[in-house]
């Protein structure tokens, strides 16, 4: 097995919420793999940042705003990285919601239709925009950045969890549905992070006490760990892997406690 496995060189891919935390991990790790990247998020300046950070190493990247929550946002999103680059060839559909954290029985619903909207048909819409172009070429991956949550319940993320568990069976849809034209979607799912979207968990000294006790590897993840899991599948190496969720997660869902 050499690097060449893992090489990029030429392929276009397109990462969601990739101005922060694991999606700009996973940017800046596709794009020293040789891939060509879109960096995204509601902000185009910090969209910008980043590019402009990637390009500095001396790879390729490319900054294009987009609200997922907003159809016309990812028809652009799309249209714009085929003009820049011809098409896309790694969907990486990373950004996420939470704008509730409580006991489910006392969310609000505009709450859930958020979660939903935002976490799961968005990343559908994104994939029926982007999947038609690959399967002409039969040619592409997908890549959905869920989490354990899907896997565990949870008393104050219930809704959060729904929507990432709704993620892995969206990857093993477009694996089946798919897999005919040579089209790989497969999920990712983090254990708890270091980044700012969870800050709210790790910041809190119970909850990270509780998780360095109980994790196997006694800490939690930084963004960076979780990057080489989607290179690997967006690379010749993850050629026969389609329709899983892979967990990585310091040993957590296999703990007890």
């Amino acid at each position: 097995m050499t690097n060449s496995l893992f090489d990029l060189t030429g392929k276009v891919a397109v990462i969601t919420g990739s101005t922060r935390g694991i999606g700009r991990a996973i940017a800046e790790a596709m794009a020293r793999a040789g891939a060509k990247v879109v960096i995204s998020s509601r902000k185009a300046d910090k969209c910008a940042e980043v590019a402009d950070a990637i390009k500095s190493e001396g790879w390729e990247a490319t900054p294009i705003a987009c609200n997922i929550g907003k159809r016309e946002d990812l028809e652009r999103l799309v249209a714009e990285t085929k003009q820049c680059y011809g098409r896309i060839d790694s969907l990486v559909c990373n950004a996420a919601v939470n704008p509730y954290f409580g006991p489910m029985a006392q969310a609000p619903d505009e709450a859930f239709t958020k979660i939903i909207d935002s976490n799961v048909r968005s990343n559908l819409w994104l994939c029926n925009l982007v999947i038609p172009e690959m399967a002409e070429r039969r040619d592409g991956t997908v890549i959905i950045v869920s989490s354990i949550g899907g896997l565990k319940g949870s008393s104050m993320l219930g809704l959060y969890c729904i929507s990432k568990a709704a993620d892995m069976q969206l990857a093993r849809n477009l694996a089946v549905e798919w897999g005919p034209s040579n089209i790989r979607a497969n999920c990712i799912a983090p254990g708890l992070v270091r980044t700012d979207f969870a800050r709210a968990l790790w910041e809190d000294p119970k909850i990270l006490a509780r998780a360095e006790a109980t994790y196997p590897l006694g800490r939690i993840g930084e963004p960076e760990e979780i990057a080489g899991m989607a290179v690997l599948l967006a690379s010749r190496a993850g050629n026969w892997i389609t329709g899983q969720t892979f967990v990585i997660d310091g040993g957590a869902t296999i703990a007890g406690g």
